[in-house]
């Protein structure tokens, strides 16, 4: 830089914003389903409750409603989403492009150490499955594809899919209650793949396991037909 010019020190803060904490709080409810499709908010209420102004409300159910998961009506209420199939699978679609290729890396240079890792994830879901707690296990879910991801050098990836899956999320909440023993296999199949360095059998195992969600689709509609908007797939 010419000159004497000299500019200061900009302290860096990660903490996430007031609007970014209403976002994520709002977010986590309704993928659990804590907030079930067609619920209906309030910002004044919402605002009370995390003892907030209304303004990063006003801008986390704009957020929100971005991505699809609230309906905001002017002058009336604003609402849950229904869960749209159509969206659904698409964030499968995309998701699946990604992470395939994420996996195809791991299934190259994950080391012992890394195994480890997925090893201890796994254990911890068994433990869940067998407590029937499902909350834990979509989070250890969760953490098994980020790890993979992140362990590969690629976890940028995983906060592209991030952006993606959240309208499986809901959808695999709901399935959790009779599908969780198959996810696990799943996901022991895919790191026995991986540690043998069987590119095929890890992604087609990948393949396999991310589109269960379409199998699952018409039982979870049946049991819970109120919550969903259409049944039109790709």
């Amino acid at each position: 830089m010419g000159g004497n010019m000299k500019l200061p020190t900009i302290e860096q803060v990660n903490r996430p914003s007031v609007a970014d904490q209403v976002f994520n709080t709002l977010q986590e409810r309704i993928l659990s389903l804590e907030l079930p499709p067609s619920a209906k908010l309030s910002e004044v209420d919402v605002s009370v409750q995390l003892g907030v102004s209304r303004q990063p409300v006003r801008d986390a159910f704009y957020r929100l409603s971005k991505l699809g998961f609230l309906v905001i009506r002017p002058q009336r209420s604003t609402t849950v989403s229904l869960i749209s199939e159509t969206a659904v699978m698409q964030a499968r679609f995309i998701r699946t492009a990604m992470e395939v290729e994420a996996l195809k890396t791991a299934t190259q240079t994950l080391t012992d150490e890394d195994f480890k890792a997925l090893d201890d994830i796994l254990a911890a879901q068994k433990e869940a499955h067998l407590a029937k707690d499902p909350v834990a296990f979509h989070k250890l879910d969760d953490q098994f594809h980020r790890e993979i991801c992140v362990r590969a050098g690629v976890g940028f990836i995983w906060d592209l899919i991030q952006d993606s899956k959240a309208h499986m999320d809901r959808v695999r909440m709901l399935s959790l209650s009779f599908a969780s023993l198959v996810a696990f296999e799943d996901h022991v199949a895919i790191v026995k793949a991986m540690k043998s360095r069987d590119e095929d059998a890890a992604t087609s195992a990948m393949r396999s396991h991310l589109s269960r969600i379409r199998e699952q689709l018409d039982r979870i509609r049946e049991e819970n037909h109120e919550w969903f908007e259409s049944n039109n797939t790709l």
